[in-house]
C-alpha cells in the first residue's frame, strides 16, 4: 500500500473522529457513536499499513484505545437511556443549513434489524413534496438493511390536480413491490403531526416533515440531485426511543 494512500486514510480518519468528538460534546450521542465506530475501523486500517514504523503504531494503538474506551461508555450510557425510555436528542438545522440529506439525518438510526417503517407526514402532495417521499424510499432501499414495508399516512390533495398526487403514489407503490417492499398507503383528514417511526425504536420528530429543502435556483444549480448540498429551512429534529413502536 503507497504512503500516500495511507496519508488519506489516516486523514479521513482524522476528519471522521473529529466530527465524532463534536457530535460527542452537543450531546448527539447515536451519531457520535457512529462517527466512533468508522474513525476506528479507518485507524485500525492505517494501523495494519503501519507494518515497518513502530513508534507510529504504538502511537495508533493508543489513540485506538482511547477512542474505543469513549464508543462503549456512550453505547452503554445510550443503551441504559433507551432502557428507561428516556432517550431524548434534538437537532437544529439552521436557515440555509447543507448537508442533512435523508442519508445523513437517518443513518445513525437505521440498524441491520430494520425491517418496517412508518411515516406520518400530511404535507406528500405537490411534485416536489412526492419526490421528497421518493427520495425517502430510495434511502431506504440504498441503506444496509431489509425493509420490507413502508407505511404511508399523509393528507389528500383537495386541489384540481389531486390526480398527481394519486398517480405519483401508485407508482411509487409499484415501483417498491418490483424491489420486495410494500408501501400501506393511508390517507386523513385531521392529521397534523409529522413523525418517522422505525421498528427497532427509533421515532424522528422533524418540524417540517421531509419537505424540510428549499428550491434548487434551477434545474442545473448545485444541489439539484444531491440533498446534502441542498440548502435548507430552518427547523428541529427530536430523536426519541422506544421499546414498542406503535402502528398506524
Amino acid at each position: 500500500m503507497s504512503q500516500n494512500h495511507v496519508s488519506g486514510m489516516e486523514s479521513s480518519a482524522i476528519s471522521v473522529l473529529k466530527r465524532a468528538v463534536e457530535l460527542d460534546h452537543s450531546g448527539r450521542f447515536q451519531e457520535s457513536l457512529v462517527c466512533y465506530q468508522e474513525g476506528i475501523q479507518l485507524l485500525m486500517d492505517v494501523l495494519k499499513a503501519s507494518v515497518k514504523d513502530d513508534s507510529k503504531r504504538g502511537h495508533y494503538r493508543e489513540k485506538i484505545k482511547g477512542y474505543m474506551h469513549r464508543a462503549e461508555q456512550i453505547k452503554s450510557h445510550v443503551n441504559q437511556l433507551k432502557e428507561d425510555g428516556k432517550y431524548h436528542e434534538q437537532i437544529r438545522i439552521s436557515e440555509d443549513a447543507t448537508g442533512h440529506s435523508y442519508e445523513s439525518l437517518f443513518k445513525p438510526y437505521m440498524s441491520s434489524f430494520l425491517t418496517e417503517v412508518w411515516v406520518e407526514d400530511p404535507y406528500i402532495r405537490h411534485i416536489h413534496q412526492l419526490y421528497n417521499f421518493l427520495r425517502f424510499c430510495e434511502m431506504l432501499l440504498k441503506a444496509p438493511c431489509k425493509v420490507k414495508k413502508v407505511h404511508l399516512l399523509t393528507s389528500q390533495d383537495e386541489q384540481a390536480d389531486s390526480g398527481q398526487q394519486r398517480g405519483a403514489l401508485s407508482e411509487i407503490k409499484e415501483s417498491l413491490s418490483a424491489q420486495g417492499v410494500t408501501l400501506d398507503l393511508q390517507y386523513s383528514s385531521t392529521i397534523h403531526d409529522r413523525e418517522i417511526r422505525f421498528d427497532n425504536g427509533w421515532i424522528i420528530k422533524i418540524g417540517r416533515g421531509l419537505d424540510y429543502f428549499k428550491r434548487p435556483k434551477g434545474r442545473f444549480s448545485i444541489g439539484y440531485c444531491d440533498y446534502d448540498l441542498r440548502q435548507c429551512h430552518e427547523t428541529s429534529v427530536d430523536i426519541f426511543h422506544t421499546k414498542h413502536t406503535k402502528t398506524l
